[in-house]
């Protein structure tokens, strides 16, 4: 949450809870991007969590440069229940010297540690696992999938690191629940830049074309992440499937004109000639094993074509762009149930 993060996104306390409604969700919350300093948007934050019948729990958002450790101590003290860095937005590296005491605090208390890893930033490489060796106690969460660095972790589990789902590409959150063990991988929804809506979908949807069982999935949801926040031992829920099934050519023919529209409606722009190509490219034969996902995938694209000109965002992105990312979810993992019509 926060007002003033030079992206130009924001979200309000109002405009959070409604969007955690509309999936009955609690959240983690940290502010967004503060030139001017983290102390007061941590209190603020602090002070939504701590209202009666709140379902937030509040995360300290601290940079080098900023009193880090000593931020992170008083918001601790005040009710934070874990720590949020952003190496991007405050342009600094996951080993710089002024972390080791936040780092150290987290290892005495076991406090989750949210790492920003979206695309602007370069892998973490080498300087991930010396941290985690170094603070085996704290839970660090590679968010966005581990964008950055899930090529090179994919298939190593560390005991210590999480990720995150809040990323807007199925194949990312694909790889990642087929390569890392379920008790590792947990839902998020990135407001403002997503909703929990978008969030929970993939998440959930990902989690059974991978065939996590009702066990796995509620972990996934929220289970392992209540286990963190309330610094409890993180549950075992076995090892990764370790093998991502291959997608019908004719599916990842719609997913990949879909993956090319999304990505135009994230620079405000009409995904254009992708979503034609996209639709035509749904015209399978009645008898095809996957019809009703093909028919469904129509069903979103045809919503965002009737109401995507009546719709604001509020934001950069194009209106409808959840619709298009969700049909674009669909093609990618035939199988589990698909949305009522």
């Amino acid at each position: 949450m926060g007002a003033n993060d030079p992206s130009g996104f924001s979200a309000t306390v109002g405009e959070l809870r409604a969007a955690l409604a509309s999936v009955d969700a609690d959240a983690a919350v940290f502010p967004l991007a503060e030139p001017d300093g983290y102390r007061a948007a941590n209190q603020a934050v602090i002070d939504a969590a701590s209202e009666p019948g709140s379902r937030l729990v509040a995360f300290a958002r601290v940079a080098p440069g900023d009193d880090p450790a000593g931020e992170a101590r008083r918001c601790v003290e005040a009710g934070a229940a874990g720590i949020k860095l952003h190496p991007a937005s405050d342009e600094f590296e996951l080993d710089d010297e002024q972390l080791t005491e936040v780092f150290g605090l987290a290892h005495e208390l076991h406090l989750p540690v949210v790492v920003h890893a979206g695309p602007e930033i370069d892998p973490f490489g080498a300087t991930l696992p010396a941290v985690l060796g170094r603070f085996p106690g704290a839970r660090f969460i590679l968010a966005h999938a581990g964008l950055t660095d899930l090529a090179w972790l994919s298939g190593q589990p560390i005991e210590n690191l999480f990720f995150d789902t809040s990323w807007w590409s199925p194949t990312d959150i694909v790889t990642l629940f087929g390569t890392m063990p379920p008790g590792q991988v947990l839902f998020g929804s990135d407001v403002p830049y997503s909703t929990p809506l978008w969030g929970a979908h993939a998440a959930a949807r990902c989690a059974l074309y991978l065939g996590l069982d009702d066990e796995q999935v509620a972990s996934v949801l929220g289970g392992q992440a209540r286990r963190l926040v309330d610094r409890a031992e993180p549950a075992d829920l076995g090892p990764a499937p370790g093998r991502v099934p291959p997608l019908d050519p004719l599916l990842e023919r719609v997913y990949v004109y879909l993956a090319a529209g999304v990505e135009a409606t994230k620079r405000g722009e009409s995904p254009g000639q992708m979503l034609d190509v996209a639709k035509h490219s749904c015209g399978v034969r009645p008898d095809h094993p996957h019809r009703d996902v093909f028919d469904s995938v129509l069903e979103l694209l045809d919503l965002f074509e009737k109401h995507a000109p009546h719709m604001e965002t509020g934001n950069e992105y194009a209106p409808g762009w959840d619709l298009i990312a969700a049909a674009a979810l669909i093609a990618r993992t035939p199988g589990p149930p698909l949305p009522d019509r």
